[in-house]
């Protein structure tokens, strides 16, 4: 894979994280950016929850992890169902909802982005006190981590690593 420059990799990182907001905002889920706790790297206190997506193709791979502590999860449930569905870790139909914010959030930045040739894989779902994603290792992989406050309670972090 060719490198990505650093302009193209602060440009996708902006278009997700106004995706996520978009389309949350499109769905009922208020929520604002902690801009002064976006991290390199990667810092999710708290995660009950992720979805995660792989962004491959057009000369980019990564992936973006929507993670959520448990006010998050709970708040984001109620909201995109219109309460219809109870939030709950062990119920897949609850835990579904945030995978599919992770496809719409993935394919609007995608399509904003204008980035011929890039797909999004399906949601991997995982669930767990305290989870965490750990960066990778690799040289040339960078991460980022853009918090978010839910004006009903709790933290959504937007997680994105891409090779450069």
């Amino acid at each position: 894979m060719r490198g990505m420059g650093t302009e193209k990799l602060a440009a996708l990182v902006n278009t997700f994280g106004s995706s996520l907001m978009s389309v949350s905002k499109e769905m009922g889920v208020e929520l604002s950016l902690a801009k002064s706790e976006i991290a390199q790297g990667v810092n999710v206190q708290g995660s009950r929850l992720a979805a995660l997506i792989g962004i491959v193709g057009g000369g980019i791979q990564g992936t973006a992890v929507i993670m959520l502590d448990h006010s998050g999860f709970n708040a984001t449930v109620s909201a995109m169902s219109g309460g219809m569905i109870t939030p709950d870790l062990d119920d897949p139909v609850s835990m579904s909802v945030i995978g599919e914010l992770a496809n719409m959030v993935g394919g609007r930045a995608l399509i904003q982005a204008a980035i011929e040739g890039t797909e999004v894989t399906p949601p991997h779902l995982i669930s767990g006190d305290g989870i965490k994603t750990i960066p990778s290792q690799s040289p040339g992989i960078r991460s980022f981590t853009l918090p978010f406050r839910l004006s009903a309670g709790g933290t959504l972090f937007l997680v994105l690593s891409f090779g450069i």
